[in-house]
Formats: C-alpha cells, sequence, structure tokens
C-alpha cells in the first residue's frame, strides 16, 4: 500500500501527543522513545506490519516486541489506535492500579504486548526466541503449494538494550543461526538516560553485527519513505541474514527543552506539556486528542488487515484440507496433557538399575516423553554431555535442519534463557533448557520474568550440590535453589531418584501458569524401592509426601529433599519406628495442596522436627518451627571427592540423628 505521509505525519504527532498526556497526567513515565520513535511507528502500525487487532494472537502475524519497555507508551498509543482492544480510558490510566496500560508492557495485560520488557535487553532475547519458533514452525508446516508461516519477528531496542550482555548473547545465536525471519530496529539517539552515549560507548554497530553474520541497513528514523523502503528490504531478505536497522532519530523530539538530550529520556519534558502540544498542532482544550481524519485512516488500514487475515485464512483452510497429519499435529500444540498419561508412558526402573545421578535418570526420562510430546524442545548451554537432556529422537536445530528438536546455545546461559521466554510467549513450542544449576545466576533475570509472565518454561539444571566434589565451591550451588524458592510462582522440584525424576519431568510438562526448575544431581542416588514407583511418582506431583511411615504412635518427623531423602531413611530406621519421613522435592507444589492433605503429611501435633538439605537452611524453618532443628550447609562448599565434602560438612545420616536426638 502507498505510504499516505500526511495522515501518518499527523498521526505520529498526535501519538508524541498521547504520550505527553498520559505521562504528564501519570506524573512518570518515559517521554523520549515514544516522542523519538513516533514516525517509525506510523510507519509500521499504519502501513508495514502484518497483523490483525480483533485476533490478537493470529497466528501468522508479525511479532512486533519493544525491548526498550520503558517506552511503553509508544507501544500503547499505536495499539489504540490500530483499533486493539485498549480504550482511551485505558491510555488515560497509565501506570494507575489495575490498568491495561501498566509502567512497562506485560504479556497478559495488553491486546497486542507480545512479551514482558522493561529489564533491558531482554526483548531482543525473546524477539530471537519467537524466530526461533518461526523457523520450526515453517519447517514443519509449511508445504510447496501452502505457505501459512511466513511472519517476521520486528524488535524495537535502545542503546540500553543493545549494551546488555543478555541482548548480545542473543544477537550471536540468531546470525550464527542464520535468523533471516528477524528485523531488529536500533532506535539509535546517541543518549541513555544518565549521559550521552559517547559517554559510555564508542564501538561501531555496524560493524559488529555484520562481523557476527547480520545485514546492516541505516536509515533516518524520522523520514518515513526512507524507513518503509528500508524495511520492506529487510523484510524480503532470505538470505541467511537477520536484519539490523539502524535509525537515526531525535530522543524527546517536538519539545525543545529536552530533545537531544538525556534529560529528554524520562518524564523530564512533561512539564514542557503545553508548548510542546501547540508546537505539535494539537488542541489546547482537548487533552488525548486523535482527530477525525487519523481515526479513519486507521479504521480503514484495520479493514485492510482484516482482509489480508482473512486471505490468509482460505489458504490456512485449503492446507488443512490438503495436509490432514499436519493439521492434526497443529491441532495437538494447544492440547494439555495430564501427568497420569505421561508417567505411564515411563515403566518402573528395575530394582538394581545403576544411574549416574538423577541427571541420567532424567535422560533415560525424556525419550519417551518427547516422543509423546513432539512440541518439546530440548536446549543447553554447551553441556548436552553433562546435563544429559538431548533428545536422541532428532538431530540438532541448524541451517538445514528447522525440524530438530536440540538447541545447541553456546556458552549463553541468559541469552538461552531470554530465548526460551521467546519461544514460550510464542505459545506453539514447549522449551526445556539446561546448564549446571549453579549458572542460574546467569540466567535468573530471564527466569523471573518466565516467572512473572507466567511462561512455562522448563529448567533442568543439573550438578545440584556439594556433590559436584572436586570442581569445588565455585560450581557447588549451596544457595541457589533456595533462592530461586524465593521467586513468586517459580516451582522448583528437586528429585530424589530416577521415580521421583519421572514425576518431577510430569509435573513440569502439565503445568502452564508458570515455570519449573528441576534441580538434579550428578553423583548417583539410590531408588527408594520402599516405596512404590507410583507412590514416588505421584508424591512429587504434589510437592511433598510420606516416604517412610511410622509404625508406632509419631514422635518424629524427617523432612528430606532430593539427595539427602536417603540420610532420612537411614536415620529413620536407627530412631525407631516412631519416625515419620517425609519427601519434599518441590515446597512450591506442596503449598499449593489442601490444608488437609498437607496437615495428613506433616501433623501439627507432631513438633519434633528434622529437615535435611545440602544447602543454605533459612526456608526450612517453615516445615520445622522454631522447635526443630536443620541440617544443612550455611557456607561454601569445598573441593574434594564428593563423600568426603558431604562428611566434612555433615550432610549425613548420623547428623540427622545427632540432630533428633538433641
Amino acid at each position: 500500500m502507498k505510504l499516505s505521509t500526511d495522515l501518518l505525519a499527523k498521526a505520529a504527532n498526535q501519538a508524541r501527543g498521547l504520550a505527553i498526556d498520559a505521562i504528564h497526567k501519570a506524573g512518570i513515565g518515559h517521554l523520549g522513545l515514544p516522542l523519538g520513535c513516533a514516525e517509525m511507528g506510523a510507519v509500521l502500525y499504519g502501513n508495514a506490519l502484518i497483523h490483525n487487532p480483533n485476533e490478537p494472537r493470529w497466528m501468522n502475524r508479525d511479532r512486533f516486541v519493544l525491548s526498550a519497555g520503558h517506552g511503553s507508551m509508544f507501544l500503547y498509543g499505536w495499539l489504540h489506535l490500530s483499533g486493539y482492544d485498549l480504550s482511551m480510558d485505558d491510555i488515560k490510566s497509565f501506570r494507575q492500579l489495575h490498568s491495561k496500560t501498566p509502567g512497562h508492557p506485560e504479556f497478559h495485560e495488553t491486546p497486542g504486548v507480545e512479551s514482558t520488557t522493561g529489564p533491558l535487553g531482554q526483548g531482543v532475547g525473546n524477539a530471537v526466541g519467537m524466530a526461533v519458533s518461526g523457523k520450526m514452525a515453517a519447517a514443519r508446516f509449511n508445504t510447496s503449494d501452502h505457505e501459512i508461516f511466513d511472519y517476521k519477528v520486528v524488535c524495537l531496542a535502545g542503546d540500553g538494550c543493545m549494551q546488555e550482555g543478555v541482548a548480545m548473547e542473543a544477537v550471536e545465536f540468531a546470525g550464527h543461526q542464520q535468523l533471516d525471519n528477524l528485523i531488529l530496529i536500533y532506535d539509535s539517539n546517541d543518549v541513555t538516560l544518565d549521559a550521552m552515549a559517547d559517554k559510555t560507548q564508542s564501538e561501531n554497530t555496524a560493524m559488529r553485527f555484520k562481523a557476527i553474520g547480520w545485514d546492516v541497513l541505516s536509515v533516518d528514523g524520522h523520514d518515513m519513505e526512507a524507513f518503509l523502503k528500508t524495511f520492506k528490504r529487510a523484510r524480503k531478505a532470505r538470505n541467511g541474514k537477520p536484519t539490523l536497522i539502524i535509525a537515526k532519530t531525535e530522543i524527546g523530539r517536538s519539545i525543545p527543552e529536552v530533545a537531544g538530550t538525556a534529560k529528554g529520556h524520562g518524564e523530564g519534558g512533561a512539564k514542557f506539556a503545553d508548548t510542546a502540544r501547540a508546537g505539535l498542532g494539537l488542541p489546547a482544550d482537548d487533552l488525548f486528542h486523535v482527530s477525525g481524519d487519523v481515526r479513519e485512516y486507521f479504521a480503514a488500514h484495520k479493514k485492510r488487515l482484516l482482509r489480508a487475515a482473512n486471505r490468509w485464512n482460505k489458504t490456512y483452510q485449503a492446507w488443512r484440507s490438503a495436509n490432514a497429519d499436519k493439521a492434526t499435529l497443529l491441532d495437538s500444540a494447544s492440547a494439555a496433557p495430564t501427568a497420569t498419561n505421561l508417567m505411564a508412558k515411563i515403566s518402573p526402573f528395575a530394582a538394581d538399575v545403576k544411574h549416574g545421578g538423577t541427571r541420567a535418570a532424567g535422560s533415560d526420562v525424556i525419550q519417551p516423553l518427547a516422543e509423546a510430546l513432539p512440541f518439546l524442545i530440548g536446549g543447553s548451554a554447551d553441556l548436552y554431555g553433562s546435563t544429559k537432556n538431548y533428545i536422541k529422537a532428532t538431530e540438532d536445530f541448524e541451517v538445514g535442519n528447522r525440524t530438530a528438536r536440540n538447541i545447541r546455545f553456546g556458552i549463553r546461559e541468559h541469552g538461552m534463557a531470554a530465548i526460551a521466554n521467546g519461544m514460550a510467549y510464542d505459545g506453539m513450542f514447549r522449551p526445556s533448557i539446561a546448564t549446571f544449576l549453579v549458572f542460574a545466576d546467569y540466567s535468573r533475570p530471564s527466569m523471573r520474568i518466565a516467572a512473572l509472565a507466567k511462561l512455562p518454561v522448563i529448567y533442568l539444571y543439573t550438578h545440584d550440590s556439594v556433590g559436584v566434589g572436586e570442581d569445588g565451591p565455585t560450581h557447588q550451588p549451596v544457595e541457589t535453589v533456595s533462592s530461586l524458592r524465593l521467586i513468586p510462582g517459580f516451582d522448583v522440584i528437586r528429585p530424589a531418584d530416577a521415580e521421583e525424576v519421572v514425576g518431577a519431568y510430569a509435573a513440569a510438562l502439565v503445568r502452564s501458569d508458570g515455570p519449573t526448575l528441576i534441580a538434579l544431581s550428578r553423583q548417583s542416588l539410590p531408588l527408594m524401592n520402599e516405596l512404590s514407583a507410583d507412590v514416588r511418582r505421584n508424591g512429587v506431583i504434589k510437592g511433598g509426601y510420606i516416604a517412610v511411615q511410622e509404625t508406632e504412635p509419631l514422635a518424629t518427623i524427617l523432612i528430606a529433599t532430593g539427595s539427602e531423602l536417603q540420610h532420612a531413611v537411614s536415620a529413620a530406621k536407627q530412631l525407631g519406628g516412631g519416625t515419620r519421613v517425609v519427601s519434599m522435592p518441590s515446597m512450591e507444589r506442596f503449598e499449593r495442596q489442601s490444608a488437609e492433605y498437607r496437615e495428613s503429611v506433616l501433623p501439627a501435633s507432631c513438633r519434633h522436627r528434622v529437615a535435611i538439605e545440602a544447602g543454605v537452611t533459612a526456608l526450612w524453618h517453615r516445615y520445622v518451627g522454631t522447635e526443630g532443628k536443620i541440617v544443612g550447609i550455611d557456607r561454601f562448599g569445598l573441593s574434594a571427592p564428593s563423600e568426603q565434602v558431604f562428611e566434612e560438612l555433615g550432610i549425613t545420616a548420623e547428623a540427622v540423628v545427632t540432630a533428633a536426638r538433641a
């Protein structure tokens, strides 16, 4: 469609007015990007993007990610003008309680918001993940007769995003993977929040991106015709290179007092709202003004978008008729598995099976589950040989093999986690990723966002305790499990043996409202064969269960998780028939059970309790109370064979017995 330059220039100024008025009314916000990128927003939402305001999650829409999430009024303004379910009252409620226009874009909260952004660089990683999903979907479902997936992923990022390590990890991965369905727009305004950008950066961005396999285009971000031409060139690219568009803009444009300076980044320009609005040609007595001709233009453009979506739908229906098997497979992407059905895919482990830790059991478990769940994707940060989560029935995802389900992320833990979030936002594929548990600290910001956005990402993080042994304290995550348990909405499961691993995988895979981390051991662990496989598996689903039932009046409760369950079971034999052992692989899942169930496992009448875990002790007080004792490690570990480390740090059955008798 030919660019309506005059009307879209008018729309750009009115979008600036919406941002100025909303931020002025709220008394807080970030004006710089909404004002500086207004012309690009007009071109994208008024001409170039393929999307469906009536169906924000339409399968073949272009995905637009605002990585520079502080500029949220840019996105809200254009979604409103485009006809999404975002009213003028919502715009006026910017940053207010329970509004659909929070300070930074949040997934689930606002129609048209593709991912939760705010921490800079996250959106870049998310966009890369969406591009991976796009390549996978196209490879699985497109045919020579019907191309049903050909969308682009478009990400708008600023200097702050480009400086963040997570973004650079992700763009390196994108270049290597030749994700030519990805367009990254760099709002290059030479300003960061605190100062001019030259105070903190001096690299040649174009040369940097070219060196890692990207196409690089440059344009004046305020020249709408030039920007559209550049964007169309990027859109047509099928050359095995993602595209970076370096768009030179003026931050805070239209507020002369702060434009082009660091003061233009935040709400500093809002106090000049009256003069700015006058300079934009907006009526003084009509705040949040949108003219009738701009409304008419976007209403007509919405009709064009809906007609395009309808044309696609005809192609889609023809594809379904011609490819019944593929259509059935695509429909199954939204099917919800049950834990019972998943666990039934895995036969009980033989009593004499020898495993190289629960990580090795995980390798056995993931194979039949991957066969049953064709949209389950595995990934590892250069550690498949150690994390053992490689899906053996398939190969590596790479150029020329986009249907493969194993992703080699390289040594990019944070980028890996942000990319996994992007795949989860997209919704078709179920990402599971792996590294050593101690490196959760490298991926934690993305893990936190996964919990906030309720993304069902699965983390298969191994080497879960001081059992790492000779690698020493740098690789022994004594505090990591507990710190992850502190993230709201984040499930941590630490299984004690192979059967609990089965329950852990099933629990993670049936969860749809948030992420799950399964912490797996390097060292071998015995099977707890005193209990049936079903009891152990279903016990994990509930988070905690009775692993050893007392045979005399209840006198003592021992609570353990992961590799320490064996010590609690051994201690119970020494303490006598009045001792109960509770396996607590997941505090979070246990807390979601009914009060009646929790009381049946941990009756309040028995306050003589001991908890054991090879990690910091603080969180266990919730289960042992003030009268109980905790056997744990409130210090960093040691470099020595694991048996000696456990002995030296007091993680033994004898320590549990001593604590109970004390």
